[in-house]
């Protein structure tokens, strides 16, 4: 039996599922800018927090997300190339807290997060409309392909089957 994925028409007239991911300017912890999707090799998994709660939970995933898709760990994980960026986004009045919360990064995180995690500003509803957040309490991951289109959306606390799922569409491709 073939599977049927729902598609929701936004306000915005855009397919959610099948949109693309809006342009979000960042800065790594060493200073560097980098802007999100860009131009990835294959495709791009992207971790986005827009609070406090949800980065909490965005940081459950950093340890199985590294070692399956960056030291490349299981049975797959030769079998594709992506890169991935976690992405705490600081909107309205979280603004303030973006340099404390870089400058504690900076301290703190081992040199192997730090290159992956990527602090971003940007106006929450914009966000929110594009990429169809429902939740500001929960982090959303996204698999962009080269030309920026979401391929694959998943949100909430880790889990295997999450990120197994993600693993699938990788090798789809």
């Amino acid at each position: 039996m073939k599977r049927l994925l729902p598609i929701l028409l936004l306000a915005s007239g855009q397919l959610l599922g099948q949109g693309r991911f809006p342009s979000l300017q960042g800065e790594l912890a060493d200073g560097r800018r980098l802007e999100l999707p860009g131009a990835p090799p294959n495709a791009l998994i992207i971790g986005l927090a827009v609070s406090a709660k949800a980065q909490a939970d965005l940081e459950a995933w950093y340890e199985p997300a590294y070692l399956r898709f960056v030291s490349k760990h299981g049975l797959f994980a030769n079998a594709y190339r992506a890169d991935v960026y976690f992405v705490p986004l600081f909107t309205g009045l979280n603004k303030a807290g973006y340099e404390p919360s870089l400058k504690k990064f900076r301290k703190s995180a081992a040199p192997e997060v730090a290159d992956r995690v990527v602090f971003a500003k940007a106006e929450f509803d914009e966000v929110r409309e594009a990429l169809g957040i429902k939740d500001r309490d929960i982090p959303y991951f996204f698999v962009v392909d080269r030309e920026g289109r979401i391929l694959h959306r998943a949100s909430g606390r880790f889990s295997d089957a999450k990120l197994e799922a993600i693993e699938e569409v990788l090798l789809g491709l």
